[in-house]
């Protein structure tokens, strides 16, 4: 309880979809089932701020492992801005992953006060948006549904590209009704994975991995079939200088930036192969 009739919680069920809702009127076009999977990343690591009742912000702290932290999902209602609840809730979960390295994906109007809170840029992220061209896949390279794989290996796979093991969560973030998750294979190999999720804008792709820019196309472009109308969005980080034009280059074009930014030294991932990031609400 912080007083002023202002009352902070962990989020049920209802209040995931609540967010889900916010993030949608925002403009981040959130996928429909993340919630299910960002709960099993952290059942508690989900925060709603209440107004006599009356839910007004929220915020997601999610800790992973012993060393590593992600915040996202920082709203306050419209209505609600200005006075002092965002920030209630922002220390809340500041926190929850006190001791952590934490990361977050924010908006660039944002990004000097995540500076005054201790956060420095590791690289941007540029949301591109587009049903991708061309045609063909390497060869030697097969595309093949993620979950005729064995989880273990998809999860060793995901590790390359994520500091912290994530397997309830990759479960369901590959696996979830109404989702596509496709593995490049070269020679009994993972050489690429990537996931298309229905939003209420163009279906959003995350992770897309890969092994090369030719694999990533094939893979964009495998996804891109299970969109209802192909048109996809991918957020791709800078810090792989191929990613963003790649997509430029198959038809996609650029509709908003993040920062990605961490309270110290980025955590070591093979960054060359991310050409789009999983969810910039939970990295």
């Amino acid at each position: 309880m912080t007083g002023s009739g202002f009352e902070i919680g962990g989020a049920g069920a209802a209040d995931m979809e609540l967010m889900r809702a916010w993030a949608e009127e925002e403009g981040w076009n959130p996928g429909d089932s993340d919630r299910f999977a960002f709960a099993a990343a952290d059942p508690e690591g989900f925060l709603i701020g209440r107004v006599d009742g009356e839910p007004v912000a929220c915020v997601s702290a999610v800790r992973y492992g012993a060393g590593l932290g992600f915040i996202g999902f920082y709203i306050a209602r419209p209505a609600h801005r200005g006075q002092g609840y965002g920030i209630r809730l922002w220390r809340a979960g500041t926190e929850r992953l006190r001791g952590r390295l934490v990361g977050l994906d924010g908006v660039v109007a944002q990004r000097d006060n995540y500076r005054r809170s201790g956060f420095r840029p590791a690289w941007v992220n540029t949301r591109l948006e587009g049903v991708p061209g061309g045609s063909g896949v390497p060869a030697g390279v097969e595309l093949v549904d993620a979950g005729s794989l064995p989880f273990g290996r998809l999860a060793s796979y995901d590790r390359r590209f994520f500091p912290e093991s994530r397997d309830a969560f990759l479960s369901l973030w590959t696996g979830l009704p109404g989702r596509t998750a496709l593995a490049a294979v070269r020679d009994g190999r993972i050489e690429g994975l990537g996931v298309i999720r229905p939003s209420a804008g163009p279906s959003r792709v995350g992770p897309l991995y890969a092994a090369g820019p030719e694999v990533a196309a094939a893979l964009l472009r495998g996804l891109a079939r299970h969109a209802p109308d192909g048109r996809v969005c991918v957020d791709a980080p800078d810090a792989n200088a191929a990613a963003a034009g790649l997509l430029a280059g198959l038809g996609l074009a650029p509709s908003f930036e993040t920062v990605r930014m961490y309270t110290g030294p980025a955590p070591e991932a093979d960054l060359a192969g991310i050409y789009g990031v999983t969810s910039l609400e939970l990295g």
